[in-house]
């Protein structure tokens, strides 16, 4: 009788879509009851709903989705928000990584586990790559979208992502896929093959190797018209704007001149000539300029091309009937290829020169000029003609682990070993290039700046730079063991327990080449640097150790009362830094930096069944996590631009006021906080809770809810470039003069130190509902997923927190209020299944921003400052699977089946550089038409 009320439990479970952790068999009437572990615990028990909110995606559900990659299938999730996408690498900013975050907390708070084990990340904190993980050889996907730090370490705040591999498989598979959009643009590829040698349970062992191809092509800005232009029309409030979006360095150049008088002026001497602007560029005319200025939004890519190689291979041995052997590898290789606008770069101009005489002084006189009125001159470039800035992001990476599960006088026990590890290059491929090649075009009079855009590709060919930019390499190794099992019995049943310790080092490894360098004390005689980008990276090489101990008890206070605590204490090393550099960037030595920390934290949980179609559960836990090693370690180093345009933040008397150039992007620079005592970075500190119920009326019938909080201080940030140039009097020691490698001058740039300077209060709604009915044409399915959110504030000191719930923030992000998906199956005589999904995002309020009235003549107006409001996005996504026998296997499908175009955004920072809306949160591929086959033999 147990037995069958516990199948049936399953059963209904099953239904609802929400399975465990472990579960490799159906329980049925009449079988052996199997224990399994249940993610976010570590005692193995009989499968059931407990106390935390576990989602799961099992191999059937990840095949409804259509998703082929994983970043595909996780950073669709309603619950997960906040992650870096593909599209985030076009300008650089996303590094070739693709990540998860639960409920919009951020991806560092996100443990990733693979088979329920530690990775790499792809840096020096913990964050995982997901292009690392191989679609193909997973079975199933879990999210427990609650907090874990008591059990899986100091990272596992906001939740964790388990990928469940395949493992006893026998069968050869073969799996096909082509996807392809209807307005061009964005195919995708996918092939694997696996195969599987012994049963475990009848051979004693079980081999299982794969293999994965997955290419996916460009989408270009120009292909869709959406995002081509950065002077897209729109109306609000009843009248027409226009965005105004484009970017001083142009092709022709234009000119820059410093004026004796403290002025200064820019103009195009192709416009003054001709009275007309180039290809690809537009003309601003103010008291300042009269210039061509480039519309660079149509030259970036929308989507990057990617290639992944990855293999799989796994093996399970049974020593006895009591242990049992495993190993398992995993290794992959992931190319993204990823372009933006054409490099831009101002460069100094001699005044002696054929280019000034003939491309300057010609023109002065129509802007009221004089020779004697000009103190300097420069030229505002676009290298058009050397293509787009290109960087391939190569992803290498190894995973390992081998260890022992078994039971001893019914303990069960896992021991392993887990060796995991990264190497993620980054190449020049395009578009930059270098400067002493340049200059030595430039100074042959090979390379005229002012001639027309599409003249010059041959002439600049040489100096393109096709070389490595950095690698990175990240290793960790971690010794684990875990037991559990049964203390004692009481009425209420078993009080169990589980128990483990683990050992971690985790090393990281920079090392940008040397044209990314430039000139610093250790290659004192080099003179090159990249144009389109900055020189002035520095190596890094830190370490740290850390280890960890746990414990857990599961108590059934009643029959249906049970309470689950878990307390762990982790301690970390500081970090040993065998880079570092004083305040000339000279290499020095090894040194410990930062400080030790360690911290004890708990979670307690409870489930209460009032009645069999009832459950409540709630938890409450403390968390901590400490600074990833660059926070403390780096040196101060170039890093990037600002993402918009800034007037000067310092003004005259001030003597840096003699580098402003106006309202532009200005540069960035980073480093680490490797101070020791109470100046020094300290942990991250979070308090969390979830209380949720589940009702299920009838075996057909599921309904869950879990309301969730999570609280975090001593949150680290790097201060927001926003409020340095928003108060710059406040944060004027961040403002620095700098030399520019490229230009050989010197400029201004701003400090973003990383500082314990934030708190955050997110709280939130999920739910999962599923119904499940038998007619007579067939059996239906219908499942609703979604997330709700309630607060997503943020707050650095001295002021209140901010919300990200429905609006741009003052951070460049958003978090929607609602995300959800909902999904009904058909299932026709079990050879059909026919899929219908509804995804939807909710609409926010947009970035306040600057824009251009248009006049009624079609001229441009004055400038306004406006805050609009972004559509929802909802599409529809159709599937069609046709099962022609127990071999083969047919899936066709339509993603986004009306063609819905993301909705329209004036937000110019945040994400790649797109424009016309937000890559981060809608895809510009629109309709998608995707066909699968999969064979087995």
């Amino acid at each position: 009788m147990i037995e069958k009320k516990l199948a049936k439990t399953v059963r209904v479970l099953c239904a609802s879509g929400l399975l465990v952790t472990g579960l490799t068999s159906t329980v049925a009437y009449g079988e052996e009851v199997q224990k399994v572990e249940i993610l976010g615990s570590s005692i193995k028990r009989i499968a059931k709903e407990g106390a935390l909110p576990v989602q799961t995606l099992s191999n059937a559900e990840i095949q409804k989705t259509g998703a082929k990659t994983v970043e595909d299938l996780i950073q669709n999730l309603p619950a997960m928000q906040g992650f870096t996408a593909s599209s985030s690498s076009v300008n650089g900013s996303g590094g070739g990584v693709q990540t998860a975050s639960v409920h919009g907390i951020g991806e560092s708070y996100t443990l990733v586990l693979l088979n329920g084990r530690r990775m790499a990340p792809f840096g020096s904190g913990s964050s995982v790559n997901l292009a690392s993980i191989p679609m193909s050889a997973v079975e199933r996907v879990e999210v427990l979208t609650d907090g874990a730090s008591a059990l899986y370490g100091s990272d596992a705040i906001a939740g964790v992502v388990n990928f469940v591999l395949k493992k006893n498989q026998t069968d050869a598979v073969i799996d096909a896929t082509y996807n392809g959009t209807t307005q061009g643009g964005g195919q995708s590829y996918n092939a694997s093959i696996s195969k599987g040698f012994g049963n475990l349970e009848e051979n004693g062992y079980n081999v299982l190797l794969s293999y994965a191809h997955d290419e996916v092509k460009e989408l270009n800005a120009s292909q869709r018209a959406f995002g081509k232009t950065g002077l897209a029309k729109f109306m609000h409030n009843g009248k027409l704007h226009s965005m105004y979006q484009g970017a001083i360095n142009t092709s022709p150049a234009s000119v820059g001149l410093d004026l004796k008088n403290g002025g200064y002026f820019e103009f195009s001497p192709n416009y003054a000539r001709e009275k007309k602007c180039g290809p690809n560029t537009f003309l601003v005319k103010d008291a300042s300029t009269e210039s061509c200025w480039f519309d660079y939004a149509g030259t970036v890519m929308l989507q990057p091309s990617s290639k992944r190689d990855s293999f799989f291979g796994s093996l399970n041995y049974k020593l006895n009937e009591d242990t049992t052997l495993f190993a398992e590898a995993v290794a992959s290789r992931y190319n993204m290829k990823a372009r933006y606008a054409p490099a831009a770069q101002f460069i100094g101009m001699d005044m002696n020169s054929d280019l000034y005489k003939n491309n300057v002084l010609p023109y002065l006189a129509q802007y009221n000029l004089k020779p004697e009125d000009i103190a300097d001159a420069g030229m505002n470039m676009r290298f058009v003609d050397a293509g787009g800035r290109t960087r391939n992001y190569i992803a290498d990476s190894r995973h390992i682990a081998i260890g022992v599960n078994g039971s001893f006088r019914n303990i069960d026990y896992t021991v392993s070993y887990v060796h995991s590890e990264n190497k993620n290059t980054s190449e020049y491929a395009g578009g930059f290039m270098s400067k002493v090649r340049y200059n030595a075009l430039l100074a042959a009079k090979a390379f005229d700046p002012f001639a027309a855009a599409g003249s010059s590709s041959a002439i600049l060919a040489p100096a393109v730079l096709h070389e490595t930019e950095d690698v990175t390499k990240v290793k960790l190794d971690t010794v684990s063991v875990r037991g559990s099992g049964e203390l004692f019995k009481v009425n209420a049943g078993s009080v169990q327990f589980g128990a483990g310790a683990d050992f971690s080092r985790q090393t990281y490894v920079y090392a940008p080449s040397a044209i990314h360098q430039g000139k610093n004390p250790q290659q004192p005689d080099f003179t090159d640097s990249p144009l389109g980008d900055s020189a002035g990276a520095l190596p890094a090489d830190a370490s740290r150790k850390n280890w960890g101990t746990f414990g857990e008890l599961f108590i059934p206070v009643l029959k249906n009362l049970d309470i689950t605590t878990s307390a762990r204490y982790d301690s970390y090393s500081a970090v040993t830094n065998n880079s570092v550099f004083d305040a000339t960037k000279k290499l020095i030595g090894t040194a410990e930096q930062g400080e030790a920390q360690s911290k004890a934290t708990y979670k307690i949980g409870a489930s209460y069944r009032p009645v069999d179609a009832l459950m409540l559960r709630g938890s409450y836990a403390t968390g901590f996590k400490v600074a990833p090693m660059t926070s403390i370690a780096d040196p101060v180093k170039y890093n990037g631009v600002t993402s918009g345009a800034y007037p000067c933040p310092v003004q005259a008397p001030d003597p840096r006021a003699q580098y402003c150039k106006g309202r532009t992007q200005y540069d960035l620079l980073s480093g680490g906080n490797a101070l020791t005592g109470a100046n020094a970075l300290k942990p991250e500190k979070s308090t969390q809770y979830t209380l949720g119920l589940r009702v299920e009326p009838t075996s057909s019938l599921s309904l869950g809810m879990d309301l969730w909080m999570v609280k975090i201080k001593d949150q680290l940030a790097d201060l927001p470039e926003t409020m340095v140039f928003g108060d710059p009097s406040r944060y004027s020691s961040l403002i620095q003069v700098i030399d520019d490698q490229n230009s050989g001058r010197k400029k201004i740039a701003v400090l973003l130190p990383t500082q314990n300077l934030a708190e955050s209060y997110n709280k939130g709604l999920d739910w999962d509902h599923s119904y499940k009915a038998k007619t007579g044409i067939g059996e239906f399915t219908v499942n609703w997923t979604g997330t709700y959110m309630l607060n997503s504030d943020y707050a650095l000191p001295g002021q209140t927190l901010e919300s990200s719930v429905g609006r741009f923030d003052s951070y460049n992000n958003v978090v929607f209020r609602i995300i959800s998906r909902l999904a009904t199956t058909w299932k026709q005589n079990g050879q059909f299944s026919h899929t219908l999904a509804m995804n939807y995002k909710s609409g926010y309020h947009d970035m306040e921003n600057w824009v251009k009235e248009m006049n009624p003549d079609g001229t441009y107006g004055n400038d306004v400052k406006i805050q609009r409001d972004v559509s929802p996005f909802i599409t529809f996504d159709w599937q069609t699977r046709y099962q022609f026998n127990k071999a083969l296997t047919l899936t066709a499908g339509v993603k986004n089946m009306f063609n819905v175009d993301p909705p329209f955004s004036i937000r110019t920072q945040g994400g790649g550089n797109q424009i016309g809306y937000d890559a981060r949160y809608a895809s510009a591929l629109g309709r998608q038409i995707y066909l699968t086959g999969n064979y087995r033999f």
